[in-house]
């Protein structure tokens, strides 16, 4: 038993004499990988999958790492990534326009594993997560009136309406994986500057989504509007819910239409970042 304790006092020694802190602070642009189904484009000839993730976007990070010894460290990271929009529906046919994107703005957190090969190259790996944040969906959507529609609204024919909401996503928490793999340049004894190839790999399921701006306004064919804020958040229509919840199960015979099925998104991508490194003083290795 004192053999134990004395090795493992031996080692936390000198793990503290050569304790090296880093402080990293980066930011870059990733293009989504392992891409799925998002939606589609429809116009009248043709119908066409859009396919996307939603960790494609810039991203900011800051980062502390610790280094135990010459060759390995501990990592963890904080990060915000502001998502490139996604197509989720594009339809173009006489009737009907719509134009509704998502993107993300997501927090998101990684605990890694650092190993460096040379002073200069470097590799990490471990466990991330997706802390805070949404998938924001912005959708159009003009209608034009069929003749008794028109005529219900008491508007000329050729009249329609437009729509315009914003709905947000939230999911549950998950785990993914990070990877990278970089080269740092030393400025000075506490100066670095580095670039990095970096991977995520993640989906969210779906959790719920929540209507934050709704408005409809009926528009006369001269584009007047005839009637402002037809419909709001506080006079939804019919069939249209403020809040949804994401299930895995579901009867066959449910009528409440703010209930549905789960799926699950992707957030995967692969990315380049560029950054500083300030190096703290090494810990004095007599102490």
């Amino acid at each position: 038993m004192k053999h134990l304790i004395t090795v493992c006092a031996a080692v936390l020694i000198s793990t503290i004499s050569y304790g090296q802190l880093q402080v990293s602070v980066s930011s870059g642009y990733a293009l989504g990988s392992a891409t799925m189904k998002l939606g589609e484009k429809v116009n009248v000839s043709e119908t066409e999958n859009s396919y996307g993730s939603y960790g494609e976007g810039t991203n900011v990070q800051i980062r502390g790492t610790y280094f135990f010894n010459d060759s390995f460290g501990a990592d963890l990271a904080l990060g915000y990534l502001n998502g490139s929009d996604q197509t989720i529906s594009e339809v173009n046919i006489p009737s009907t326009n719509v134009d509704a994107i998502a993107r993300a703005r997501a927090f998101g957190a990684s605990a890694s594993v650092v190993y460096r090969f040379t002073n200069n190259i470097y590799g990490r790996f471990g466990a991330l997560l997706k802390v805070g944040g949404k998938t924001e969906a912005v959708v159009y959507r003009k209608s034009v009136f069929s003749e008794d529609e028109a005529a219900a609204f008491g508007v000329p024919e050729g009249s329609y309406s437009e729509t315009n909401y914003k709905e947000d996503f939230h999911g549950h928490f998950p785990i993914g994986f990070v990877g990278a793999l970089g080269y740092k340049y030393e400025l000075n004894s506490n100066f670095s500057i580095f670039a990095e190839a970096e991977y995520y790999g993640i989906s969210l399921k779906r959790k719920d989504s929540e209507l934050s701006e709704f408005n409809t306004d009926i528009v006369l064919p001269d584009g007047t509007v005839a009637s402002s804020a037809f419909y709001s958040l506080d006079n939804l229509p019919d069939g249209v819910n403020k809040q949804t919840t994401y299930v895995d199960d579901l009867s066959n015979t449910n009528t409440d239409t703010s209930k549905v099925l789960s799926q699950k998104v992707p957030y995967s991508s692969f990315g380049i970042n560029f950054g500083v490194t300030y190096t703290f003083k090494r810990a004095d290795k007599n102490l």
